[in-house]
């Protein structure tokens, strides 16, 4: 066996061990699972049926806004979690001396929450369907679909750098924090239109905001959000490049 197809059994290996971690993470399944579908029940029955928000069906405007929910939680808490406990318990030193590179078990991570992600919009989406009758074309399902799963590798980005925090208590509050509170200012509890100007510029500074406000674009038959592009790339070049800079620091201590 060459050392090619050792890495890459290794690399698989270490997929299906991150998934199957995830699924059995109870906190993760309730507040980035049953959370966001117990918010958007509890919000789309509660309002008047015929509510629309720029004039978009309220029932299809939260959806978007309940899918966007759930991915930022996934990449802010779930991933944040992990990095911080496994750096914490030695992992990562333990790393070095095993034939799988440190760019795969990163990557693993990041393979296994995008797949997660995917499958927690499908459920949400079948379920507006099913449920709330939420009618799109074909063309505005995958698009807003795959609009906020793309988006969704920014706040694993913002995950990553919350994780450079040692004290894994300490990243769960942290994180916990981020995560409602950028989720609650970026618009997707409840609509921007709704706040007030000092709240709204609030919002438009959130990479939450953006990346909601891309599905909302497309569901309302608006053109592609460019802006939404560049925002949420920056934010993840600036995570990127700070998280990278606090880990090589700490392990130069």
């Amino acid at each position: 066996m060459n050392m090619d197809t050792s890495i890459r059994r290794a690399a698989l290996a270490q997929l299906k061990s991150e998934l199957l971690r995830t699924m059995r993470n109870k906190r993760f399944v309730f507040f980035t699972i049953i959370m966001p579908i117990a918010f958007y029940f509890i919000f789309t029955s509660s309002m008047d049926g015929d509510l629309t928000v720029g004039g978009i069906d309220w029932a299809a405007y939260y959806l978007m806004s309940m899918s966007a929910y759930g991915v930022v939680g996934s990449g802010i808490t779930t991933l944040s979690q992990k990095f911080s406990r496994e750096r914490s318990q030695g992992w990562s030193r333990l790393l070095r001396i095993t034939p799988l590179p440190s760019w795969a078990f990163v990557l693993s991570k990041v393979i296994a929450q995008g797949l997660i992600n995917l499958c927690m919009i499908i459920i949400l989406f079948i379920i507006a369907s099913a449920v709330k009758g939420v009618e799109l074309s074909a063309a505005q399902w995958i698009e807003s679909g795959l609009w906020i799963w793309f988006g969704s590798f920014s706040f694993m980005a913002l995950g990553t750098l919350v994780g450079t925090i040692r004290n894994s208590d300490v990243v769960q509050v942290v994180g916990m924090i981020v995560y409602l509170g950028m989720s609650m200012l970026g618009g997707l509890w409840f609509p921007v239109e709704s706040m007030s100007d000092t709240m709204r510029a609030i919002a438009h500074a959130m990479p939450t905001y953006w990346l909601g406000h891309g599905a909302w674009n497309l569901i309302g038959g608006e053109a592609f959000d460019w802006n939404g592009v560049f925002v949420l790339g920056a934010y993840v070049i600036g995570f990127v490049i700070l998280s990278s800079y606090i880990m090589r620091k700490q392990e130069a201590v």
